[in-house]
């Protein structure tokens, strides 16, 4: 029903083979911002609005017909790998790479952006197009928050994409619940005190402290959470130490947990401080625990779900609308749902008959017929959202 047109798509074809070749990093997408505000420029009631980030664009199409704003949002950044798989718009960047899909993502809300912007008479509202920055280190919603997005653009709800190489291309995930996992990073840092190695009765040794409590905090998960309910608990670097005979004062640990259920979360927070504590106690060791990067659940409600599966069947067959498991990764477009009912679809990605890689894979791809089914199903969704809200 919003189909996009020959030549638009392949304007957005042309965007994604560009983009893939010319990755780049979280809050360093300043190419990336000029080529997608140049093409914006090109669709005449396309409106650029000033938001204060140095990457990222915020746009809008205010149609002639009162109703509700309606938000789509993808990212834009790319992560620090050097590409593997072959083909002929491969990254130009060594160490840089769309391993993500997020050029996916930008191609495809371009390709709504043309569809809306041809249909503009219509619009029964305002669409509201955001290309984020630095989705990668889960900074670059909170950035847009920040630099104005609800004040310039003050929207009903918003729909966010991410294409998904597992799943066959065509096909369109609609979940309901949570779909991406809760997210907190926090560093530890145990305290101790140093001195010579040859006297450790002067000392107080923290690395024996942390190996003590990075061995005590995999008890979290085995003993004190719900076998099932999904929790990750990873301890992902741990720093300190000295190749002299040298006792060091401190030990430095990074770790992350990941849940599906803010309870699960508290819960694993509560029990992560309290061992950590008690075990520098009993080597006579202190911490200190810094929180940072709280990313929310990902979750579509019900109301949103109905929303999405009614808009993906004005562009799909329903065999092609489905359901999946969720996921442990996280996504900051949930610091968006936090502020407006959302929902973020997925896309498949995938192409028969090769061997499709996973995300942040050195071999990942897309096949790029999807990113056609991704653009209209955004442009149906704002349709979608503004004849239900003003029925």
């Amino acid at each position: 029903m919003y189909n996009l047109l020959s030549d638009e798509e392949a304007r957005i074809i042309d965007f994604f083979h560009t983009m893939h070749a010319h990755p780049e990093l979280s809050n360093e997408e300043f190419e990336t911002t000029a080529h997608i505000k140049a093409f914006l420029s090109t669709l005449s009631h396309v409106e650029l609005l000033p938001i204060a980030t140095p990457t990222g664009v915020l746009a809008k199409i205010e149609g002639p017909h009162p109703g509700p704003t309606i938000g789509l949002r993808c990212d834009i950044d790319a992560i620090a790998q050097t590409e593997k798989y072959p083909c002929e718009f491969q990254s130009v960047y060594p160490g840089k790479m769309h391993a993500c899909g997020h050029d996916f993502h930008t191609a495809a809300l371009l390709g709504a952006a043309q569809i809306l912007n041809r249909r503009y008479d219509e619009l029964k509202g305002t669409a509201v197009l955001l290309f984020q920055c630095a989705e990668e280190t889960t900074t670059g919603a909170d950035s847009m928050i920040r630099g104005g997005l609800f004040e310039l653009t003050h929207p009903d709800m918003f729909f966010g994409l991410h294409n998904w190489p597992l799943i066959p291309v065509g096909k369109v995930i609609c979940k309901e619940g949570a779909l991406m996992a809760a997210k907190t990073n926090f560093g530890i840092t145990i305290h101790g005190r140093g001195g010579h190695g040859s006297m450790p009765h002067l000392n107080v040794d923290p690395i024996v402290c942390a190996a003590s409590a990075i061995m005590s905090l995999q008890t979290v998960l085995s003993r004190n959470i719900d076998p099932f309910e999904p929790v990750v608990l990873s301890i992902n670097a741990i720093e300190g130490g000295s190749f002299d005979n040298l006792v060091v004062d401190s030990v430095r640990i990074a770790a992350t947990i990941r849940t599906l259920s803010t309870d699960a979360m508290a819960r694993a927070k509560t029990r992560m401080e309290k061992l950590i504590h008690d075990t520098c106690a009993a080597y006579e060791c202190t911490a200190t625990i810094v929180y940072h990067d709280n990313i929310p659940l990902t979750f579509n409600s019900q109301p949103m779900y109905k929303l999405a599966v009614k808009a993906a069947a004005r562009v799909v067959d329903n065999s092609d609308i489905i359901t999946v498991e969720p996921t442990m990764a996280s996504e900051d477009f949930a610091k968006i749902m936090a502020n407006v009912p959302s929902f973020m679809y997925w896309f498949g990605s995938g192409t028969s008959g090769v061997e499709n890689h996973a995300l942040h894979d050195p071999y990942f791809h897309v096949d790029e017929q999807g990113i056609k089914t991704a653009s209209e199903v955004l442009a149906s969704s704002v349709f979608t959202a503004q004849e239900t809200r003003t029925d």
